[in-house]
């Protein structure tokens, strides 16, 4: 996991126990380093048990955020006691990091409500988030009003709020490279580059002309070509696929890596159906397969929004990210589909994953034409999806998310697909087709190979937090 930094602010109000902000300082560091969080916060050297009451403290407080910007993803609030709500919405303004703001506060003990021990942070969290409000200053809460820092309760939170963090970093100045122009006949993933713009996304774009005429340029023997065709005979099995069609992959890959360096692009979308095949003679689908399976996500067809859905699901899992068609039923169960593509899924996404043809497209430009396919099932496991447009009508990005579950149910087919599990699926596909959103949808396994997801809906709820409430775009959480 890429450690999140977070910027600590220990709320304290003088007519209150002391000892408790001193207290609920020592422990909150303690919870988050052991949770694997970074944490800049005030010494008790420079401030009160280095808490936040006067603005004083939050000028002291604002500077050493500003001073430690670039480390800082999100900010925490901590109400060990009612807390001063000048105090958290001044050091907030003042440090003007524009980034992700949780606010916790400590649940106080009914036994021990005398002077000596009362916290009244259940009263002080009104007060805080009300000057917030105030502020101007968006922020998020647990999903409990008071919960203890060493809660189960409040692990949750941490987990979503850091792929909160995640997110709105990732996605605030985010690039995205686009390959070739869209295929006529894909109107469903038109989108507008200005409207991206206006969000910090920006679009670059690079010819297929480009990209053939610079592979054209390239040696077979050349060090970054064999380099790159040791790397996809050590990614999937090539058993039956031709030596020639393996060389021009690798070509492309050297390319298309060369340029996304280059241009620091996060990820990409790529022209495929059918001027690749025809006059290139492979599928770009190994390359972007690869590129997803290093979280850095590649959408077919020119999709660059289905290319921001992956990214952000990349960002929130740390899994790799897939786009798929929600494209057949299962049967007569109404919460099950059939999703699919031809394919360039990544292969940790995959229960086995090898090296084929692209079976559509061969019947019409032939089978040598065609190889590059990553094909297999994608593995059981819980599942978070997302799906990003521009409404161009509005002025304004819309997205929707939700979680379900991948299963290993019984069916056949080619390519890369997968049974998909998820609740009042009808009434999603409903929504889908009112709202007039396209037929790809990203989505990514909630944890690596091997593991639980650790918070089941937390990867939906921070999507739509992230999404919603600190990008400002139209979101629906599905379920």
């Amino acid at each position: 996991m890429r450690k999140v930094t977070l910027g600590l602010i220990v709320g304290n109000r003088g007519f209150f126990p002391d000892h408790l902000a001193d207290e609920g300082r020592k422990d909150m560091i303690a919870v988050l380093e052991k949770a694997g969080f970074g944490v800049v916060a005030l010494t008790p050297a420079e401030t009160p048990f280095g808490s936040v009451e006067t603005r004083e403290h939050a000028k002291k407080c604002a500077d050493l955020f500003r001073k430690n910007a670039s480390l800082i993803d999100g900010i925490l609030v901590t109400l060990p006691n009612f807390g001063d709500e000048r105090g958290v919405a001044e050091t907030i303004r003042l440090a003007n990091l524009n980034v992700p703001v949780l606010i916790q506060a400590t649940p106080d003990n009914p036994m021990r409500l005398s002077l000596k021990d009362r916290r009244d942070s259940f009263c002080g969290k009104l007060s805080a988030c009300n000057n917030l409000t105030q502020y101007g200053i968006k922020f998020s809460l647990t999903k409990r009003h008071t919960v203890a820092p060493d809660s189960p309760a409040f692990a949750a939170d941490l987990f979503e709020f850091a792929a909160v963090c995640r997110v709105v970093k990732g996605l605030r100045n985010a690039r995205l490279g686009a390959i070739g122009a869209r295929p006529v006949a894909f109107n469903t993933v038109r989108y507008s580059e200005k409207i991206l713009e206006r969000s910090g996304i920006a679009v670059e774009t690079l010819d297929l002309s480009e990209v053939f005429g610079r592979i054209a340029k390239l040696d077979n023997n050349a060090q970054s070509v064999q380099d790159r065709l040791e790397e996809i005979h050590a990614y999937v099995p090539t058993k039956g696929i031709p030596d020639e069609s393996l060389m021009k992959i690798a070509k492309l890959a050297v390319v298309i890596n060369d340029w996304m360096i280059a241009g620091e692009y996060d990820a990409t979308s790529i022209q495929c159906w059918t001027s690749m095949e025809e006059y290139f003679g492979v599928v770009p689908c190994t390359v972007m397969s690869m590129l997803s399976n290093k979280l850095m996500p590649s959408a077919c067809e020119v999709d660059t929004t289905g290319a921001i859905g992956m990214y952000a699901l990349a960002l929130a899992t740390e899994t790799a990210s897939m786009l798929l068609d929600w494209n057949n039923n299962y049967d007569d169960d109404p919460d099950k589909c059939i999703v699919f593509h031809c394919s360039n899924l990544p292969k940790d996404a995959l229960v086995h994953a090898g090296m084929g043809y692209q079976a559509i497209i061969a019947g019409t430009v032939g089978v040598d034409n065609t190889y590059g396919t990553i094909e297999g099932y994608i593995r059981p496991g819980r599942f978070a999806y997302a799906r990003v447009a521009t409404d161009d009508v509005h002025g304004n990005i819309r997205a929707y998310v939700g979680e379900g579950e991948f299963l290993a149910d019984p069916f056949q087919t080619f390519g890369g697909a997968g049974i998909a599990r998820i609740p009042d699926l009808q009434g999603l596909l409903t929504y889908l087709c009112r709202a007039g959103f396209e037929h790809h949808v990203a989505a990514s396994h909630t944890a690596p190979i091997g593991q639980t997801p650790a918070h089941n809906g937390a990867i939906a709820s921070a999507l739509n937090e992230a999404l919603g409430n600190y990008l400002g775009w139209n979101v629906y959480k599905h379920g």
